[in-house]
Parts: C-alpha cells; structure tokens; sequence
C-alpha cells in the first residue's frame, strides 16, 4: 500500500502563486492543489483531504481570514500559513487567535515556506 503525502491547498488569486507554488510543494514533498478564490475550494470537493492551507489573506470575494472562519464554522480545523503581498506587517489578522502557524509576506524564500509548513503540520 502506497502512502500518500500530506495534501497542501493553495488559495490566492495571484495566477503566479498558483502556477509556482504546486511545483515547489511537490519538490518538497507534498501532494498540491492551487485554487483562485476562497469560493473555488470551498466548492472543489477537497477541503476534506486538505491537511494545510496556504492561503493569501486579500481576495476579491471572501478573504483569507474569511475562509479560515467559515471552515472553523463548519468544524474543519485545517492548519493555515497566510500569505501577502501587503508590506505592513500589522495587515495580518490575528493569526495566533485563527489558529494559525504563520503569515509570509511576499515574496518569501522556499525555506521560509518549507519552515511553516512544518510548523503548521509539526513535523520534522
């Protein structure tokens, strides 16, 4: 039987972020999903298998911080490394209190990605 690595969601209406992060995953050793809205995963039929969120905190439609009440709201506890482009660090909700791991401010190093996903999933 085969294992199946950790599935890690991207969620960010940046069409870039989408394209590169999936591929960075997979080298790191994680199964990707990109979506461009809030709306797109919440609808695709992978949020049950989703074991983290990388999530961008500013969208059109429902935000970050948006998505991560609603899946709270519906018992969904899915670990979150939030991700923005806004240079002022006080812009990130209060993660701690959303219960999540980090939030990277673009453009952010693949170690300091690799770095949060850890600690968002707490592995080694």
């Amino acid at each position: 039987m085969m294992i199946r690595p950790p599935l890690v969601s991207v969620v960010d209406d940046d069409e870039s972020i989408r394209e590169s992060l999936p591929d960075l995953l997979r080298e790191f050793g994680f199964a990707a999903m990109a979506f461009s809205s809030a709306e797109q995963f919440l609808a695709s039929g992978h949020v049950d298998e989703t074991r983290c969120l990388i999530l961008d905190i500013s969208m059109p439609g429902m935000s970050g911080p948006e998505l991560k009440r609603e899946l709270s709201k519906r018992k969904l506890y899915i670990p979150v490394v939030f991700i923005t482009a806004t240079g002022d660090e006080s812009a990130p909700p209060n993660e701690r209190e959303l219960g999540t791991a980090e939030c990277l401010f673009k453009p952010f190093s693949d170690t300091g990605l690799l770095a949060a996903l850890k600690a968002a999933l707490r592995v080694n």
